[in-house]
């Protein structure tokens, strides 16, 4: 995912179980605030530090699923 450094985001995600019983996040695709099809599709945020630049596939995010908030 890309992110450049400076601010706190919450990209939309798809969170769900693989073959092996983790959990594991995918990105909607493009986050504009336009693209009602990506916030239909997801599921959770995935919460990018302030900090943090680019993400790289594989690694570790904070998510902060829907189920639940309301």
């Amino acid at each position: 995912m890309k992110k450049s450094p400076g601010r706190l985001e919450f990209q939309r995600g798809i969170l769900e179980t693989d073959e092996q019983g983790r959990l594991v996040v995918s990105s909607t695709g493009q986050q504009g605030s336009g693209i009602l099809r990506s916030m239909s599709q997801a599921n959770c945020f995935i919460i990018l530090p302030t900090g943090c630049g680019n993400v790289a596939a594989g690694s570790e995010v904070l998510v902060e699923p829907f189920e639940g908030l309301v």
